[in-house]
């Protein structure tokens, strides 16, 4: 009976510990990706050995559910802002270029590095990644554009917003409601049209025509 009352004992904590390990989400933190100013740590997902009795045990997925060996860092970052698995970023022209110009500061009028204004930036984003020329101002991009729903809206069309009077503010639509653009608070950076600020002051969306005139303006 001693020995008995032993094995039960000695399988009890087996069991317990067994099942607190297999809980445990299989994530490794790995330092080093560079998130403009901060450096984070990037999750790589790790498969755990599964043996038949692991099987019995309910493992809680982790936030993000994709494995990072063959993804940039750009496609990495840009999956955590626009909150997309990684495999969603496939336009690196466009996120190679947004990241070339993350966090360069607002300047009105300005055309470079040292500061750029809301149209000068899509329309530098229309000529580097879709090779079409846009007018320098957002009330003539806005001209310039065909008008789309709010809800058709897809990667590359341009959002209009009024922040001062009529069409004042541009940027440039990334899906999911995310768009990005020169900022006069932060700079050149993402936000969203269902952020309070935006959504009130969105005036609409367009869709650039790429006709052979336009293409022929470079």
């Amino acid at each position: 009976m001693k020995n008995l009352f032993l094995v039960a004992f000695f399988c009890s904590i087996f069991s317990a510990s067994f099942t607190s390990a297999i809980a445990q989400p299989s994530l490794k933190f790995i330092n080093g990706v560079n998130f403009g100013n901060e450096n984070i740590s990037s999750p790589e997902l790790i498969s755990p050995a599964l043996s038949p009795a692991s099987t019995l045990f309910s493992v809680s997925k982790p936030i993000i559910s994709f494995a990072t060996e063959k993804c940039s860092k750009i496609q990495f970052k840009y999956a955590l802002l626009l909150n997309k698995e990684v495999e969603a970023i496939v336009n690196l022209n466009l996120f190679g270029f947004i990241e070339e110009w993350w966090n360069t500061k607002y300047r009105y009028g300005g055309t470079s590095k040292k500061g750029i204004d809301c149209s000068a930036f899509t329309g530098l984003l229309m000529s580097c990644v879709y090779a079409v020329r846009m007018p320098r101002t957002a009330k003539q991009q806005y001209a310039e554009t065909q008008r789309v729903n709010k809800e058709e809206l897809t990667e590359g069309d341009l959002v209009f917003f009024n922040t001062k009077r009529g069409v004042s503010h541009v940027g440039a639509y990334l899906g999911d409601g995310y768009f990005v653009h020169a900022s006069s608070s932060n700079g050149v950076t993402i936000n969203n049209l269902d952020e309070e600020y935006y959504s009130k002051r969105y005036i609409g969306a367009g869709r650039v025509n790429f006709t052979s005139d336009n293409m022929s303006k470079l």
